[in-house]
């Protein structure tokens, strides 16, 4: 038997395997030690035996309830990714695989790698309305990647509208760059009437991936200095989050029409919005765009709801280091935070795979039918 969590985006510390049937484990902190409950690891052991690992500081991750009716993720060709039977009790989370092959990798979602990430972006910059724009370093020496598509302003009679898309601010919430990898590929395909109408009316700017450091190294929330990027919008800086501070930059050069930041949540098994309506300059144009919005994606997506979701901030109270707030306010804009489950969508539960890559795919496609249908009414 063998465990090893010495990979792209590997979580997992070994406490003790001298049993197959009692292997205690624990998840690795981020940097900083305020956030974890991402882990991804491998194990290897015979074909037919069963396996029980014991997650045994699951009890002090930063989301226990997310352990509520959650299962593990599990592959054997990390490709096809299914549920693992899973509890939680009295601190621990018990996992039991039962090996098909010989190595198995279990993970907290279905994990999207760095090499993905790099896959993705050299085939999209193939299209001819996509340029690859280098923004900055990250605090690891990453390349912080945009990913630009569209003709800028072709003519005066043209006036597009510019819509951003941010995913994984939390490197852990890989079900973003799943939607953002859906949506991409939707966009640039010629034979698609929503993405074709949607190029003619806006440019799009799109960060797949926020916080690559954090990513490689199995973090759950935050960079490689330990901060969580979605408290720095107010106030970033290249010591402590340059990602933010380079995204700023950018977006002060090209204005926000439409801001759309992906993210999971832990806990809620639904998929939801989260919008701006506590921003200082929240105004009824806002709020007639966020209904249409939602009620249009509700259309297009029935694993799309508006019934549960995060308490609404009252006017003004909004936490302005969050990037859909800071967004909205400093551009006057439409902008959403879009929530997805680690778990499973309890409205249209799937045993086998809960929420999974593939859902995160579809979600991305129909995105674009609700952009499109406010993109001329954004100014």
């Amino acid at each position: 038997m063998h465990i090893t969590a010495n990979f792209d985006a590997g979580n997992i510390d070994i406490i003790n395997m001298e049993n197959k049937k009692d292997i205690q484990l624990a998840i690795r902190p981020d940097v900083g030690d305020e956030f974890f409950q991402w882990f991804n690891f491998r194990l290897s052991g015979e074909i037919g035996e069963q396996y029980v690992l014991n997650v045994v500081n699951a009890g002090e991750a930063s989301y226990v309830a997310g352990w509520e009716n959650y299962q593990a993720v599990a592959s054997y060709d990390r490709e096809y990714w299914f549920r693992l039977p899973t509890t939680y009790k009295d601190g621990k989370l018990t996992i039991v695989a039962d090996l098909e092959c010989d190595t198995i990798q279990i993970a907290y979602f279905a994990p999207y790698s760095y090499e993905r990430h790099q896959d993705l972006l050299a085939a999209v910059q193939t299209h001819s309305l996509v340029t690859l724009e280098h923004l900055g370093e990250t605090l690891d020496k990453r390349d912080l990647t945009l990913v630009k598509i569209g003709n800028g302003d072709s003519s005066s009679e043209v006036n597009k509208r510019n819509i951003w898309i941010t995913a994984r601010q939390h490197p852990g919430e890989t079900m973003a760059e799943w939607l953002v990898e859906g949506l991409l590929y939707s966009l640039l395909d010629e034979d698609n009437a929503t993405a074709k109408m949607l190029l003619e009316k806006a440019n799009f700017y799109i960060v797949p991936n926020m916080n690559p450091d954090g990513s490689v190294r199995g973090h759950l929330r935050t960079n490689a200095a330990g901060t969580n990027l979605n408290r720095e919008w107010s106030d970033p800086s290249l010591e402590k989050s340059p990602e933010v501070f380079h995204v700023i930059n950018k977006m002060e050069t090209t204005g926000v029409d439409l801001f759309y930041d992906v993210h999971g949540d832990e806990a809620l098994p639904y998929v939801f919005l989260a919008g701006s309506q506590g921003t200082p300059s929240y105004n009824d144009r806002l709020a007639r765009l966020r209904d249409r919005f939602s009620d249009v994606l509700k259309m297009a997506s029935a694993d799309f709801q508006s019934e549960y979701g995060y308490d609404i901030d009252a006017p003004g109270k909004a936490n302005m280091t969050v990037a859909t707030n800071w967004v909205a306010e400093r551009f006057d804009c439409l902008a959403n935070t879009l929530e997805m489950p680690f778990k499973d969508n309890n409205n249209l539960p799937d045993a086998d795979m809960g929420w999974s890559p593939e859902r995160s795919i579809k979600l991305g496609e129909a995105s674009l039918m609700a952009m499109l249908a406010v993109v001329d009414e954004l100014s």
